[in-house]
């Protein structure tokens, strides 16, 4: 079976007998936020190409490395770079990480990603603490949960309604307000769709409609599957654009001014990470609520 328990554990003993890091807090980085990473003391790096069974990115504004390092005098792991559906993995590769982050002994994850405002209210630059997400693909049977399911890794029906973490989310917005971030920091809805195109204005109308404050191609499988396996989970997302939904306004979204507002901002979102992670003891034995 592709990205089976098997492949996982030889993929985590793989790291495992090549890195003394036994992380309990993973960091997936967006599109142009692999700078994440670069704050990590006793760095050990691995490329993606070089880990077994590990897909490799294909996107610009995603490195491809596996970063092991000490944030504060926390051990962490962060992916530099993630996989999408429409690069033409299935969900199952697209997932693949963070099944060997559960392996390895990973507890929380957080995930980053760069997504375009539907919120009205938002405003480019403005980072998204995600309290839920709405999965289309997931709609349409593109899930990394269908197929035979492994009871070593989760149960099969697992509940959504509480995938982003109350407690964690709670932490990262008094952080935000500790750095003076409160204006820029919102709290919303994300909607994946499978990409790459980006979304039509009557796609976009209808997600808004739907609930959606922002709207990305990414995050909702690996969300999907740590919260299958018993990971607490974080999601932040940057808006890196307004998503049009009018037909008299004239711009047009493009990749490189997307990754041009994720430099701006990476090292402010760089530091709630950072401060996140060194208060992260207080979060240690949450349940899952």
């Amino acid at each position: 079976i592709c990205c089976s328990f098997d492949e996982c554990k030889l993929t985590t003993e793989w790291l495992l007998s090549r890195t003394r890091h036994r992380p309990k807090i993973a960091v997936v980085c967006g599109s142009g936020l692999s700078l994440l990473a670069e704050s990590v003391s006793n760095k050990q790096v691995f490329h993606y190409e070089d880990i077994p069974s590990f897909p490799v990115s294909t996107v610009p504004g995603h490195d491809g490395r596996l970063v092991f390092g000490y944030v504060k005098d926390k051990s962490c792991v962060f992916m530099q770079g993630r996989f999408h559906l429409y690069e033409g993995y299935s969900l199952c590769q697209v997932t693949f990480p963070v099944r060997v982050f559960k392996l390895m002994g990973v507890e929380t994850i957080i995930v980053t990603n760069a997504s375009g405002g539907l919120c009205q209210d938002f405003k480019v630059g403005d980072i998204m603490v995600i309290k839920d997400h709405i999965n289309l693909p997931g709609f349409a049977g593109q899930h990394p949960l269908c197929g035979p399911n492994d009871e070593r890794f989760g149960i099969r029906f697992p509940c959504m309604s509480d995938a982003y973490n109350k407690v964690l989310r709670k932490l990262a917005l008094d952080i935000s307000m500790e750095l003076g971030y409160s204006n820029f920091v919102r709290e919303g809805v994300y909607c994946m769709v499978s990409g790459p195109n980006f979304e039509t204005i009557a796609e976009a109308r209808m997600l808004h409609v739907l609930g959606s404050d922002s709207v990305g191609m990414s995050t909702v499988p690996e969300v999907t599957v740590a919260k299958h396996c018993g990971l607490h989970v974080l999601g932040l997302s940057l808006i890196t654009n307004k998503v049009s939904l009018d037909y008299s306004r004239e711009e047009k979204v493009n990749h490189e001014e997307v990754l041009q507002i994720s430099k701006m901002r990476a090292e402010m979102l760089q530091k709630v990470l950072t401060t996140f992670i060194a208060h992260s003891h207080q979060v240690e034995g949450i349940n899952s609520n």
